[in-house]
């Protein structure tokens, strides 16, 4: 039964939780624990049922210190899918996902058999897309989609060029993009094709055999990219930046050095934009909000979740091995599954 204590609900229910209790020296180093730990929410927040949590590179960054504003201890984890237990009523037994910012970083987050956050931050579950499927659709998606949102979101006809393109955000903006009728370019680092879903064939550029700023001209008409998605950072800038139409708008997400060199010559002369774009500063309810623009492509089956395989599902005693996965080489999305 809950109990009311002050404004707090007590809920007689205990969660068993992945914990960080110190930040550690690098990945390799990280010791998650298990811990139970009682739940309490307010009378705006639910109890969320976690059924899958997506597992992320920002998951494993913050363990290490690279978020200075990450407390210790506490429970990491920003994706999340499950069913509602507790809360308000018109909520309970509803399937959920959602996305975080501060969710595992800031406060406890989502590996965990259960998730105490505010009703506002629940997207409801699309039919046809599995628990852990949902689980990974968070921080790629939200990330490609404010990305466009401060950008301006393609248009018919416009011309698309993704940095990074086989990387969950740049398969995400892959997605996007299409859906929304622009012609896509891809850019790889070795002789591959596009690993995910698109709404119309897309061109694949190898940057390691190629010119790309030349190969992009020759297939927009000598125009360039309205719009260049650099999931990679500072490795791409320099292609990125001559392959811009007059206009035309650089995303940026990531970076490998801080510092880059770039004409500002160029830049101004060009009219370009360059956009930076950090889901670390949403909110829970933020996140949703952004979520929630693009339901219908799910329901209309334009966008995709990711596949998740077999081997990328683990249990939150693996979670150590899960943390190592999603910081090497993996491509999968990895997900921590708490019935696992």
């Amino acid at each position: 039964m809950n109990v009311m204590t002050g404004a707090k609900i007590n809920l007689g229910v205990e969660a068993t939780s992945v914990r960080l209790n110190a930040k550690a020296a690098d990945a390799a180093s990280i010791e998650p624990v298990i811990e139970r730990r009682a739940l309490s929410r307010q009378p705006d927040e639910v109890v969320v049922a976690i059924e899958a949590a997506g597992v992320n590179p920002s998951d494993v960054k913050a363990a290490t210190g690279l978020m200075p504003y990450a407390v210790f201890p506490r429970t990491p984890g920003r994706d999340f899918a499950g069913r509602v237990v507790d809360g308000p009523r018109q909520w309970i037994g509803k399937s959920v996902f959602g996305t975080s910012g501060d969710l595992g970083i800031r406060r406890d987050g989502t590996h965990a058999s259960h998730l105490v956050v505010e009703a506002a931050a629940l997207v409801e579950k699309p039919d046809g897309i599995s628990m852990d499927e949902a689980a990974g659709i968070g921080v790629p998606f939200l990330t490609a989609i404010e990305g466009f949102r401060r950008s301006g979101m393609p248009k018919p006809g416009e011309h698309v060029l993704v940095m990074g393109v086989n990387g969950k955000v740049g398969q995400a903006a892959v997605q996007l993009a299409s859906w929304r009728g622009a012609r896509v370019i891809g850019v790889v680092r070795k002789d591959e094709g596009y690993d995910g879903h698109a709404n119309a064939p897309i061109e694949i550029v190898n940057s390691a055999a190629t010119d790309v700023a030349e190969r992009v001209r020759e297939l927009t008409g000598g125009k360039g990219a309205d719009i260049v998605f650099n999931t990679v950072g500072d490795p791409y800038f320099d292609d990125a930046h001559h392959s811009l139409a007059k206009r035309g708008r650089q995303i940026l997400i990531a970076a490998v050095h801080k510092i880059v060199q770039f004409s500002i010559l160029e830049f101004y002369r060009g009219r370009h934009t360059y956009v930076g774009i950090d889901t670390l500063a949403f909110s829970s309810v933020e996140s949703a909000d952004v979520l929630r623009s693009v339901l219908a492509g799910f329901a209309g089956g334009f966008l995709r979740p990711f596949p998740i395989a077999d081997r990328s599902i683990y249990s939150l005693a693996d979670a150590k091995a899960a943390y190592a996965a999603v910081i090497g080489s993996s491509r999968d999305r990895i997900v921590l599954r708490p019935g696992a």
